[in-house]
């Protein structure tokens, strides 16, 4: 058996063992990276953890830092609250504020079960309270964080940008973001749609009982909240939040997250640098408010992306990518091949991390790129939205949390099938719809 396959086939243990176990994928990756490396592939420990992005973890530890310490101080509430009071009496912009605001806290840095952790329980106590479909508001949700969660400065984005960057192709950060942003942004027009949209245009609220509502969703988060168990990952996510009020805190929070998106992007400094000192800077500010932030850090987040990276580059040293990726580009045609990527990609990611499917799927796709057939954004926009797209499904953290909120207006068993036919369709209808959007085009 050649190296590629015990690679290969040491990535599928891998994934299915943190699907099936509570056992962080990322540390499983790095059992199995030590022991294809230096076993398999006679590689020297060094070698083996060379592989580890330090970039790339200072980015995450720098954005769920500084986004830790929004949400301490409350700026993340008080965004919630003022966004709910904007819709007024208009019931039918109330999913839309959830998708917004969802989509704006993954932007700006947010893990995608953190936001929908903080923003599910919201979204479905306005589903009960204004009688509307639970799994559309639910899904709006999840779709909110998956458009988003694709900016220059978010977990996804980061992750996708720095692996292409890794594999020679760079430019990319705009169109991936927008392209995610965009289909997911169609996916809630049609359940918008379907599930009873176009009703609730026709229904309005008394301004001030809106206004009462959403204060009266925010202290209920302020005084509770559930925890669910990221699966693969042994992480909990919190729903638990501050009340509301404009403080000074909230506008430097704000000012600091305005801060690092430019000091980034417009002058091309390390996100990871920008986000860890305006974090530190804030931290100073109010140091015995914050001195618990650094614990909230996503670890296992880093963990997991710091295993999985250090798999990819054993994957890549066994040849694996390249054997995968000429597999695909030998089918004659580059989109075909790209379509058949797009859905080990979205069918994987349905079961397993999102996060750690990532880094591995991407460079797979190389071969396609170098022959000129697929654009290089087109492909990286393509596998990173089948990749998470799918994200709604009930077996993943963010589903799972919908579910875990559901209204008591639905049962549980009930909810559930909702959601799982929903993630059955996105992940057969999901990967084909994008690639027919972004690879067939040729763009």
């Amino acid at each position: 058996m050649g190296p590629e396959w015990i690679a290969i086939i040491a990535l599928v243990a891998l994934f299915v063992a943190g699907t099936v176990l509570p056992i962080n994928m990322g540390a499983l990756a790095y059992v199995a990276a030590w022991f294809v490396g230096v076993f398999a592939l006679h590689m020297d420990e060094k070698e083996v953890l060379g592989g580890i992005s330090a970039d790339l973890v200072l980015t995450l530890i720098g954005v769920t830092y500084l986004f830790s310490i929004a949400k301490n101080n409350g700026t993340v509430d008080l965004i919630v609250s003022k966004a709910i009071q904007a819709v007024g009496g208009r019931v039918a912009l109330i999913p839309w504020v959830m998708f917004a605001v969802t989509a704006l806290l993954t932007a700006m840095g947010a893990a995608s079960p953190a936001a929908c952790a903080i923003i599910g329980p919201v979204a479905l106590g306005f589903a009960r309270r204004y009688k509307i479909n639970p799994l559309m508001m639910g899904m709006f949700v999840v779709h909110g964080a998956q458009g988003g969660g694709f900016s220059p400065i978010s977990i996804y984005g980061t992750i996708t940008n720095s692996v292409m960057s890794d594999v020679g192709y760079e430019g990319t950060e705009m169109a991936v973001f927008v392209a995610s942003l965009a289909i997911n942004t169609a996916m809630a027009v049609i359940l918008f749609l379907a599930l009873g949209g176009r009703q609730l245009m026709q229904e309005r609220v008394d301004p001030a009982e809106a206004s009462e509502a959403a204060s009266h969703v925010v202290d209920d988060l302020h005084t509770g909240g559930t925890s669910v168990t990221a699966s693969g990952q042994g992480a909990g996510v919190s729903t638990t939040t501050r009340g509301t009020g404009v403080r000074r805190d909230h506008v430097l929070t704000l000012v600091a997250f305005a801060a690092v998106a430019t000091t980034a992007l417009a002058f091309d400094m390390n996100i990871g640098f920008v986000s860890i000192t305006a974090a530190v800077v804030l931290a100073m500010l109010s140091p015995q408010q914050h001195k618990d932030a650094v614990k909230q850090i996503a670890w296992p987040t880093v963990l997991l992306v710091a295993g999985v990276s250090t798999y990819a580059t054993i994957l890549t040293a066994a040849g694996s990518p390249e054997y995968i990726g000429n597999w695909a580009a030998g089918l004659g045609i580059a989109a075909i091949g790209a379509l058949v990527l797009c859905y080990v990609g979205g069918i994987a990611s349905a079961f397993a991390s999102s996060t750690a499917l990532l880094p591995v799927i991407i460079p797979i796709a190389v071969p396609l790129i170098a022959g000129g057939g697929v654009s290089p954004w087109a492909m990286a926009a393509a596998l990173a939205v089948s990749s998470t797209i799918v994200d709604v499904s009930p077996f993943s953290t963010n589903g799972a949390l919908m579910l875990a909120n559901r209204p008591d207006t639905i049962s549980e068993q009930a909810y559930y099938k909702q959601i799982l036919n929903y993630a059955i369709i996105v992940t057969l209808v999901g990967p084909l719809l994008v690639w027919g959007i972004l690879v067939l085009p040729g763009w």
